[in-house]
């Protein structure tokens, strides 16, 4: 009977490790120069004293049009129409001849400080004090694919580790009974779970993914009690594991699989704490546009985002749709409304209620998409925008960044950056920074080299600093 208990045990924990998405990761990475016996998931010291303890990384699938949302353009309304020639047309050279498109929704004035918003995000623009935004964002792809991996992982050919496996990397957990880089997604973006991977990080980096729902993570109920008896299998499993790692210490499937074990017994505990809304108030339910019981929705994904921040989560990511009925806005404009409305209350119900929780200021707020729409077509009857990679607008709010101000232009018709553009590479140098990493020193020997989420380009933005 213990035989079959403590086989029924192995089979359990193992499946927790699946389950969890990242705490135990397949594949064949090695750690190089690392010692595995530690801890991989300990609290380390930062490069230099940070402004922001932890990240709320907000993406938007597909493509939001910036000439739509966050980037005015006057002109787009009376040359609607009118002809305009391009020499790069997502990325291929020529002469083509195209239309202004007018925006599908009037600009106005926020806050005091008086930055232009569209119609489209009416709760995000009476919050315009507490942003930065940045309208000069530039990509280096055109494809949803590419533009997605680059902007989760600074690579846009390759899979490489994401933005929330590197800080969890490079500072470790605040909470060792929960994983330090958690992402709630009701789908999986374009790129897949390479968005939030580790690659040749060890695995116990990557990110284990939340699922709107009653289950939000799979398998952390406890299927044997008592918790004592629970505890000395992990344990004597513990000591197995260990003698086997021994013998192979540079594996790091085998390193995540046992720090895995640990965080899933304390995520028995955690994770439905954390996941209770029970005890939130009505009135903090209303601010997400939540009612009662309610258990998806990105009102949902954001209330998870301020409990699991609380709770010592070091990064998390929201991400709001799938690879499909998403931003991609080819054939109507009108499809960005719906998403809009999905997102704009939770989202600035989220900023209020960090604000009014102390928890704005060392929390860095991240809004973003993989890149931006065209503001012309080549019907000039089209309802739709294309991709468009030269330019975009992002947001940022909170830890330790400038409130209520605009970095960044384009030109009079948001074809292009012609104002401190701020490349994919600088925006994960600055983010970094802000977390007290240096972007340059933050690396991992894997193949012969020093890689680094930036590459060999980058640079820190330090005129949105505060």
């Amino acid at each position: 009977m213990a035989r079959k208990t403590l086989a029924g045990r192995r089979a359990f924990l193992k499946t927790i490790a699946a389950g969890s998405g990242s705490l135990v990761a397949a594949g064949h990475a090695r750690a190089q120069g690392q010692d595995l016996s530690q801890d991989p998931l300990r609290a380390k010291t930062p490069h230099f004293s940070p402004r922001a303890k932890r990240v709320i990384f907000m993406f938007m699938t597909g493509g939001v049009s910036h000439v739509d949302s966050f980037d005015p353009k006057p002109r787009l309304f009376g040359d609607h129409g009118k002809t305009v020639k391009i020499d790069n047309w997502q990325g291929k050279y020529g002469d083509y001849n195209f239309y202004f498109k007018t925006p599908d929704w009037k600009f106005r004035r926020g806050g005091k400080c008086g930055t232009h918003v569209s119609d489209l995000f009416p709760h995000t623009r009476e919050l315009v004090d507490d942003l930065c935004v940045i309208r000069s964002m530039s990509s280096d792809h055109t494809n949803h694919y590419e533009a997605s991996l680059g902007m989760h992982t600074g690579s846009f050919t390759f899979a490489r580790p994401s933005l929330g496996a590197w800080v969890s990397y490079g500072l470790g957990t605040e909470n060792i009974n929960l994983p330090p880089f958690m992402v709630v997604a009701p789908k999986t973006p374009y790129a897949g779970t390479q968005t939030w991977g580790s690659d040749f990080l060890p695995a116990a980096y990557q990110g284990t993914r939340v699922l709107p729902g009653r289950d939000p993570v799979a398998n952390v109920t406890p299927l044997i009690q008592p918790r004592d008896l629970q505890a000395l299998e992990l344990q004597e499993l513990q000591r197995l594991n260990r003698l086997h790692l021994a013998q192979r210490n540079h594996d790091s499937s085998l390193a995540a699989r046992i720090r895995s074990f640990t965080t899933a017994f304390g995520m028995e505990q955690a994770a439905p704490e954390a996941f209770d809304l029970s005890h939130e108030s009505p009135a903090t339910l209303d601010l997400y546009g939540l009612q009662p019981g309610q258990h998806e929705g990105f009102g949902w994904q954001c209330l998870m985002a301020r409990r699991l921040a609380e709770r010592g989560v070091r990064f998390i990511e929201l991400i709001d749709v799938g690879s499909s009925a998403n931003w991609d806005a080819h054939g109507d404009m009108a499809t960005h409304r719906p998403l809009a409305k999905n997102v704009d209350q939770p989202i600035a119900g989220l900023i209020r209620d960090l604000k009014q929780r102390g928890m704005l200021d060392d929390t860095l707020v991240v809004w973003t998409t993989e890149f931006g729409r065209t503001p012309y077509h080549q019907d000039p009857k089209a309802k739709g925008r294309e991709h468009h990679h030269q330019c975009f607008s992002s947001w940022l709010a909170g830890g330790g960044v400038k409130p209520g101000i605009v970095y960044g232009a384009t030109d009079d018709h948001g074809i292009d950056v012609v104002e401190d553009r701020v490349h994919v590479h600088d925006f994960h140098a600055t983010i970094l920074h802000l977390m007290g990493l240096n972007h340059e020193k933050l690396t991992y020997r894997y193949a012969g080299r020093d890689f680094r989420l930036t590459d060999v380009h980058g640079h820190v933005v330090r005129e949105l600093f505060a």
